[in-house]
C-alpha cells in the first residue's frame, strides 16, 4: 500500500491552469501643489487680469488729477487714498500693472535670447570659442550690473525703452552661464552620439534636439528671474532712470510718493511699494517651485 503523495497547497488557478494575475495596484496620486504655491498663483493671476482689464475696472482715468483731493485717505470715492495730485491711487496700480509686467517679460525675452544663444554655442563648440564666451560672461560679472546700467542709460537717455535694453543685456551673462552649464550635461547624453552616428551635422542636432531639450530648464529658471527683474526696473524708476512721469509705473509711484511720507501720508508710497513686494514674493514662490518641477522633468 503506497502512502499518498503530499503537495503544497496550491491556491486557485486562472484560466488554462496559469497563475492568477496580480491585481494590479491603484495609480499613486500626483503630488498635491503645495498651498502657498496655490495661493501665489491665484493671486498672480488676479494681477494678470487686472492688466488686461485695467481700463474697465479702474474706477477713474490713471492721470485725472484732482487738487481738491489730494492726499485723502481710504474711503469709498477712493478705496486706497490718493496721491499728492489728487490722483486716485487704485486706478494708478492697475493701469501700472501692464507696464511692470510686460517690461519684465520684454527684458527676459531679450536676454533670453542672447543669452541661450551664447552659452548653447559655447557649451557646443567648446575650445576657444568656450573660453572665449566664459571670459566674456566674467567680465560683465565682475562689473556691478546697476552700474552697468546707468552708464548706458546716461549716454542714451532715460526712459523705459532703454531701461529694459540696458537690464536685457544685464542678465545675459546670467542667462548664458546657466544654459551653459544645462548644456554640458544633456550633450554628453547618448542621444547625441547616436544621431552624430546617423551623419547628422552638428547644427541639426544643436538647434533641432539639444535646444528644445533645454527648455522646460531655462523657461523654470526664467520665471524665477522674473521677480528680480521687475524689481529691478522699479528701482531704475524709482531713481528716475526708468519710467517718467505722467506713467503709473509702479517704482515711480513710490519715488512720487516719497515726499508725502514727511506730511504722514503713507498710503501714496506704502499702495505702489506693497503691489511690488507682493508680485515679487508671488513671482519667486511659484517660479522655485516651477522650476523644481521643471527641472525633475528633465
Amino acid at each position: 500500500m503506497t502512502s499518498p503523495t503530499l503537495t503544497a497547497p496550491q491556491g486557485p488557478q486562472g484560466p488554462q491552469g496559469s497563475q492568477p494575475a496580480v491585481p494590479a495596484r491603484p495609480l499613486a496620486l500626483r503630488p498635491k501643489r503645495p498651498v502657498g504655491v496655490l495661493i501665489a498663483a491665484g493671486f498672480l493671476v488676479l494681477v494678470v487680469l487686472a492688466a488686461v482689464f485695467a481700463p474697465l475696472v479702474a474706477p477713474y482715468a490713471p492721470d485725472a488729477i484732482d487738487l481738491s483731493a489730494s492726499l485723502v485717505g481710504t474711503g469709498g470715492e477712493h478705496l486706497l487714498g490718493t496721491d499728492a495730485s489728487g490722483q486716485d491711487l487704485l486706478s494708478r496700480v492697475l493701469h501700472g500693472t501692464r507696464t511692470s509686467l510686460i517690461a519684465p517679460l520684454l527684458l527676459l525675452a531679450l536676454g533670453a535670447a542672447l543669452g541661450v544663444t551664447l552659452g548653447t554655442l559655447a557649451a557646443w563648440r567648446g575650445g576657444w570659442v568656450d573660453t572665449l564666451v566664459s571670459r566674456i560672461t566674467d567680465v560683465m560679472y565682475a562689473f556691478p550690473g546697476l552700474l552697468f546700467v546707468v552708464l548706458i542709460i546716461a549716454v542714451f537717455g532715460a526712459g523705459m525703452t532703454t531701461s529694459v535694453l540696458a537690464l536685457g543685456l544685464a542678465y545675459t551673462p546670467t542667462i548664458a552661464k546657466y544654459t551653459r552649464s544645462v548644456a554640458l550635461a544633456e550633450r554628453a547624453k547618448p542621444y547625441i552620439d547616436a544621431y552624430r552616428v546617423q551623419g547628422m551635422g552638428g547644427a541639426r542636432i544643436c538647434a533641432r534636439y539639444l535646444v528644445p531639450n533645454l527648455g522646460r530648464s531655462v523657461v523654470g529658471y526664467l520665471v524665477v528671474l522674473f521677480g528680480e527683474a521687475l524689481m529691478s526696473l522699479a528701482t531704475l524708476s524709482y531713481l528716475g532712470f526708468g519710467a517718467q512721469p505722467p506713467s503709473s509705473d509702479w517704482g515711480l509711484m513710490v519715488q512720487e510718493g516719497q515726499a508725502a511720507v514727511v506730511q504722514g501720508a503713507l498710503l501714496p508710497a506704502m499702495v505702489p511699494g506693497t503691489a511690488i513686494a507682493a508680485v515679487v514674493v508671488a513671482f519667486n514662490i511659484v517660479g522655485v517651485w516651477a522650476a523644481d518641477r521643471l527641472g525633475s522633468r528633465r
